[in-house]
């Protein structure tokens, strides 16, 4: 008789396959953000996990390409989650596509979601707790760096397509985003920092908005 799909002793599922490789990872990276890499092994990984150290090694045969699993799992969520913000705004731009107006609510839209999705203490617990460690290691850092520009082509993308509408002045879009990434981090470092449980909260919309006011009055295209 099967259980779950599967037959005593044989092969998972590929559904099991998939549901186990999430577990991993999740585990993977609530063990680094708690205790950092450098403070964190395989083997006890899988003993939090309650796993075998061979299932883990099977799929991850050291440490380093464990992290690079975790993270660019996090990337491909984080690209897709300000791709879909720009797409949004793109398909009820309408007839103001054309004189920039569209593709600025694009760059706005996805400029938000980034600061919605850095603002959360979970998601910014571990990626600081990875630049701290960075600050120590230099091949951290060249990984972070290499993350971090993939993370946020969609946000550069978004900023080149304003620039090439006119609705933001020429230039790197890479710098220009940059900048605009200094202001948000802002704006999410006082959000995390914030007491929720009090009535005078920070508020993401409003200091959000604060800063998209100074990027665009610095950054905005010339007539």
């Amino acid at each position: 008789m099967e259980t779950g799909g599967r037959k005593p002793g044989g092969r998972p599922t590929r559904e099991q396959a998939a549901a186990l490789g999430a577990r991993l990872l999740d585990g993977a990276r609530s063990v680094f953000c708690r205790k950092g890499v450098s403070g964190s092994s395989l083997e006890e990984i899988a003993f939090e996990l309650g796993v075998s150290k061979h299932t883990l090694y099977r799929r991850y045969p050291n440490k380093a390409a464990l992290l690079d699993a975790v993270v660019e799992r996090d990337i491909g969520r984080f690209r897709h989650a300000l791709s879909a913000a720009a797409a949004a705004a793109n398909d009820g731009a309408g007839d103001g596509a054309g004189d920039g107006a569209g593709p600025l609510e694009a760059l706005r839209r996805t400029a938000l979601r980034y600061a919605e999705i850095g603002s959360a203490r979970d998601y910014a617990a571990f990626y600081l707790s990875l630049n701290a460690e960075a600050a120590l290691s230099a091949s951290l850092r060249a990984r972070l760096a290499e993350w971090s520009r993939a993370a946020l082509e969609p946000l550069a993308g978004a900023v080149a397509a304003a620039q090439a509408a006119g609705a933001l002045r020429p230039g790197d879009a890479l710098a220009v985003c940059g900048i605009l990434v200094d202001l948000l981090e802002g704006a999410n470092n006082r959000v995390r920092l914030g007491d929720g449980a009090s009535g005078d909260a920070p508020c993401l919309e409003r200091l959000f908005d604060e800063r998209w006011t100074v990027f665009t009055a610095a950054m905005g295209g010339r007539g």
